[in-house]
């Protein structure tokens, strides 16, 4: 039993870590490509990778109703449109906006598990946390919201909107996905939405302005295995094992990550709000956990 929390541990930090560290891969390549003609390259890249994975592990993709239901579902509302969504909004709203904005998908993992996954407990101790967890990414953003916000109102609506359907999708996977294996759960999503932007990128981007140097080449490749396979495989994984809400608090911790790395790798500044931010976040994070605890020292005394 301490081995599988300790793997579950592990996987969610893994998940912080790599999914913090595609901001940096995502910035590193659009350098060099488009983005949507690049994010169409990640995702038919991770498809390929994830045939080899399943072929590797003897795993068959799975065809039954629910199956999928589920892959045209997820391929276009977890993928396709809210990625899409949120690669146009950027070019006018700032990162740390966005970052903020798309902030509020615990919120909506909440209410969406509340209403069709009542075995999932909602407790005021998770409220909490999302409310501190949220409270501690508008503090680190806080500098994101001067300027002329009307100019990008637009803008800001598609990444809610991305972030809306992605809480409904992750509700979704929950609730009907269990029986699909992670691999399988994501090659044919990805393979739609890979094609897709390839296709909408080249219709209205201009490609003769990409280029494909180690730093383009670089990104994609870490974007499909780590950014791409490797997370959203693990992330289908946790959520058969973990709470939903307790999982979607993933949201809060990447910014942080992302944080790190630019100051890391591009000298960008950490200021006291950063780290108070932050604080606020981690306190989120214990506070939505307190019941687990709670529950898991009953348990143990129980059977001592």
């Amino acid at each position: 039993m301490k081995s599988a929390g300790a793997k579950v541990v592990l996987i969610y930090v893994m998940l912080c870590f790599i999914w913090g560290s595609t901001w940096l891969a995502i910035r590193l390549g659009l350098e060099s490509l488009t983005p949507l003609f690049s994010a169409g390259l990640r995702f038919s890249l991770a498809s390929v990778f994830i045939i080899g994975l399943m072929r590797i592990r003897g795993v068959s993709l799975q065809w039954d109703k629910t199956a999928v239901t589920l892959y045209l579902i997820m391929g276009f509302f977890s993928f396709v449109i809210p990625f899409g969504l949120v690669y146009w909004a950027e070019q006018f709203v700032p990162s740390g906006m966005a970052s903020v904005l798309f902030a509020v998908f615990p919120f909506f993992v909440a209410i969406f598990s509340f209403i069709f996954i009542p075995s999932e407990k909602i407790d005021l101790f998770k409220i909490a946390g999302i409310i501190l967890g949220f409270s501690g990414i508008v503090i680190i953003f806080s500098d994101a919201f001067t300027g002329n916000v009307t100019s990008y109102l637009l803008g800001m609506m598609a990444i809610v909107l991305s972030a809306i359907m992605q809480a409904g999708i992750a509700v979704t996977i929950k609730k009907l996905g269990k029986q699909l294996n992670p691999l399988s759960m994501n090659l044919v999503p990805m393979a739609i939405a890979g094609i897709s932007m390839l296709f909408i990128g080249w219709m209205i981007e201009d490609l003769s302005t990409i280029r494909f140097d180690a730093a383009a080449v670089l990104s994609i490749f870490y974007l499909a295995f780590f950014g791409s396979v490797i997370t959203f495989t693990s992330y289908y994984w946790l959520l058969k094992k973990i709470n939903i809400v307790i999982l979607s608090f993933i949201a809060f911790i990447t910014p942080i990550i992302a944080l790190i790395l630019g100051f890391v790798f591009y000298n960008e500044e950490l200021s006291t709000r950063h780290f108070v931010g932050s604080a606020f976040v981690l306190v989120g994070i214990l506070a939505a956990n307190i019941s687990n605890m709670i529950r898991y020292r009953r348990e143990k005394l129980i059977k001592q």
